[in-house]
């Protein structure tokens, strides 16, 4: 049983902590996201990545190559803030998970 409504945080977290690093688009996101195990479609992703940039933390453009364009973001000010406020409670959330 997957309990796929506790991952949203963490995935959104995810996103952000590559959009900080790099300019990230929708596809890239979705396998970077596979290879931690987490299966989004393109109906889930893109309402949280257009949620992420109606709160501030990531904008986006549309970039051309050829006859293709692709929607590409990046992370705010406001996104980067977010992204180290999250590590700090991240940290002390894992430390107390894995106390053992």
């Amino acid at each position: 049983m997957e309990h796929k409504e506790l991952y949203s945080g963490l995935i959104r977290l995810h996103i952000l902590h590559h959009a900080v690093h790099e300019p990230i688009f929708g596809l890239g996101i979705i396998e970077e996201l596979a290879r931690h195990g987490y299966k989004l479609s393109p109906g889930t992703l893109y309402p949280m990545l257009h949620d992420l940039e109606r709160k501030g933390y990531l904008y986006s453009t549309e970039e051309r190559s050829g006859k293709h364009s692709r929607r590409v973001y990046r992370a705010t000010a406001l996104g980067k803030e977010a992204l180290e406020d999250a590590k700090h409670k991240v940290r002390e959330l894992f430390g107390e998970l894995f106390e053992d």
